[in-house]
């Protein structure tokens, strides 16, 4: 066997459980060898190991991971088939051909609905609760096997796209431990801290850099580029799925091939695919080559242009880049675009960036951009087909609603969103437009929960579930309402019907947590903040709420590790520096006691109970003098303290004393 130099053979060593180890190395067959020989010691040792490659340009988004789960799949289908069923969206998203074969559980009308109807776009964690799903999943499929260490290695994961490599940092994060697994990361030389930015440098065993003898460079032949190319276009042709499977490489063949330019079509596709589907910083990868190459892509089709800004607009806004999603919609629509229908919808965009999306808030402008559009709508009866325009105009609406919500008027917000319920009524058949009718009683039923008409809340939540009954959202957002007008049980079955609709999302769990709570129910509550917190381990008010749970069920050393770790990510917070200030007190902690209570009181200086509560902990560590003069200051800040009696009394043995 190839003798190894040291830096080689510290890889080669028993692996740290849980642990990541970061290779930056010139990629090729002296690498991979080394990768091989790091797995094989690990069989050796009863590890079950895998070797993925990470190359998006063939393999989509989700390469590497892809690869994982289809090694997987066969063995879970076999051994635990109800996994499958549990998380086939997950699955369903990762691996597009599986959608031909297994049916995707609980569709909600944002994933099915076409075209025009298309009237939501996920938030940017809706991808991340994919990767916490198959994270529980590899959990419980765990469960099924014989409980060996797990190792990976993961070669060019430089190269990984950015869901792939938050889902490899989420999973040694979470189940690192429990899986007993061991990741090698093979890198480019200088690129390794790039491709680990989201892994917590706790998790990272060690770093080796090492000169390993380059490889010849591959020829690329243009010509057979474009055969493939073609046939790879033959292939996918309209089908969606093999658009995402087969449509990355199509684009690189074509890049690679002597008519570069053919690759522009496909790109645009890929982003509106990966736009609808949410995967937004994923899809950033084709937004330069469409937004720079409008013209030639687009030409004088504006409905297509249309359809490019919408995309581009959306993926940069969402992963915060809004002044490229500014700069696109102006220059590329708004100055280009006359034609009635697109310049409604561009005035509807400019609305929401005055709105929302800008840093300084134009609520003003927002609604002239609406009004202007609500006239072309008004006027436009022979240019704009009438249900588009009935559509649009109560889709104006929806936004006008927003503005008058922002700007401090719910009632209009309200009445403006009816008014657009009536608009559907009034104009277009029941099956059109479902989606968009949802988000109408959904956002009539925020907006009354905003102003604490919680039970008019409860009925418009109740008609968008019913319009909708598999969006996750909109149960939690009802059991929240639930939970405000003290109907714990109520809350607590839409929470649950929260969590059976969606992969896990830490919000609802932290909720779940607040009823358990409220109920009383301790040991409940901490379980299910628990499952919050480790979705979301910097999820400050589910670690203040455990840290109470805990308190309250007297486990007050389960109750300190929260409230410091609370403390940990922001100091600034005085009411939970008296918090943990008692459970020093009642620890016995008296200096602890005291510089948690002296830190809150600088930060709020006016709170009598404060001064208080230091002077018990005063007289404790026998400092006479500096507990008179906090309850002097008690008194002073709250003179019509209920128990004055029993201060001034205390303040009189003090000073016998």
């Amino acid at each position: 066997m190839k003798r190894h130099n040291t830096l080689e053979q510290a890889i080669l060593q028993q692996p740290e459980i849980g642990k990541v180890i970061l290779l930056e190395a010139e990629s090729g067959s002296s690498r991979l060898e080394i990768l091989q020989q790091w797995l094989q010691l690990g069989q050796e040792n009863k590890a079950k190991t895998w070797l993925l490659s990470f190359n998006p340009q063939e393999d989509g988004l989700w390469a590497g991971l892809n690869q994982w789960l289809n090694q997987l799949l066969p063995d879970i289908q076999a051994k635990a088939p109800h996994l499958i069923d549990k998380h086939s969206y997950e699955l369903a998203m990762i691996l597009p051909a599986l959608r031909r074969q297994i049916s995707v559980r609980n569709p909600n009308l944002t994933d099915s609905s076409l075209d025009d109807e298309r009237v939501r776009n996920y938030p940017l964690d809706r991808a991340y609760r994919i990767i916490h799903g198959v994270i529980d999943l590899l959990d419980s499929w765990h469960d099924y096997t014989d409980g060996s260490p797990w190792l990976i290695a993961c070669n060019n994961y430089e190269q990984a796209g950015f869901l792939v490599r938050r889902f490899f940092a989420e999973l040694v994060r979470r189940r690192g431990q429990k899986l007993k697994l061991s990741l090698l990361f093979a890198t480019a030389s200088n690129t390794g801290e790039t491709a680990i930015n989201h892994l917590n440098h706790q998790f990272l065993a060690q770093k080796v850099s090492l000169q390993l003898p380059p490889e010849p460079e591959v020829v690329i032949f243009p010509e057979k580029m474009s055969q493939l190319a073609q046939k790879l276009e033959e292939q996918i042709g309209r089908d969606s799925i093999e658009l995402e499977i087969h449509g990355p490489r199509l684009i690189s063949c074509w890049l690679q091939s002597d008519e570069p330019e053919k690759a522009l079509i496909w790109q645009a596709r890929l982003l509106g695919t990966y736009n609808h589907q949410g995967f937004y910083e994923d899809a950033l990868v084709y937004c330069e080559p469409v937004a720079t190459q409008l013209e030639q892509l687009c030409g004088k089709d504006n409905n297509m242009r249309w359809n490019m800004v919408g995309n581009l607009f959306n993926c940069y806004a969402t992963t915060g880049n809004i002044t490229k999603a500014y700069q696109i919609v102006q220059e590329e629509a708004l100055l280009k675009l006359d034609a009635p229908a697109q310049l409604v919808r561009a005035y509807y965009i400019m609305a929401m960036f005055h709105t929302r999306f800008l840093p300084e808030h134009d609520h003003a402008l927002a609604e002239d951009y609406l009004n202007r559009s609500l006239s072309i709508l008004a006027e436009s009866t022979s240019d704009i087909p009438a249900d588009d325009r009935h559509f649009m105009t109560a889709f104006d609406m929806n936004g006008l609603a927003l503005v008058k919500h922002r700007q401090g008027f719910p009632e209009e917000a309200i009445e403006l969103c009816r008014s657009a319920i009536e608009e559907f009524k009034n104009h277009l058949s029941e099956g059109k437009h479902r989606l968009h009718r949802s988000v109408l009683d959904y956002n009539i039923a925020q907006v009354y929960a905003a102003m604490g008409e919680l039970e008019e809340a409860v009925i418009y939540f109740t008609a968008a579930i019913a319009a909708d009954p598999n969006y996750s959202e909109y149960y939690n957002d009802r059991g929240n309402v639930y939970q405000r007008l003290g109907l714990l049980e109520n809350a607590l079955n839409d929470y649950h019907q929260a969590i059976e609709l969606s992969p896990p999302y830490y919000e609802v769990w932290m909720n779940i947590g607040h009823c358990y709570y409220s109920k009383g129910l301790l040991e409940e509550a901490t379980k299910a903040y628990s499952v919050a917190l480790d979705l979301e381990p910097t999820l400050t008010p589910a670690l203040i709420g455990r840290a109470q749970a805990f308190e309250a069920w007297g486990h007050l050393e389960a109750a300190l590790l929260d409230y410091n770790a609370a403390l940990a990510l922001n100091s600034q917070q005085p009411l939970l520096l008296a918090n943990r200030a008692t459970l020093h007190y009642e620890l016995g902690q008296l200096p602890e006691a005291l510089s948690d209570l002296s830190a809150a009181i600088a930060l709020l200086p006016d709170n009598p109970d404060f001064y208080q509560n230091r002077a018990i902990v005063l007289i404790s560590l026998g400092q006479s003098d500096a507990a008179s003069a906090d309850l002097q200051t008690y008194l002073r800040l709250n003179p019509d303290a209920s128990d004055r009696a029993e201060v001034e009394e205390s303040l009189s043995s003090l000073s016998k004393a």
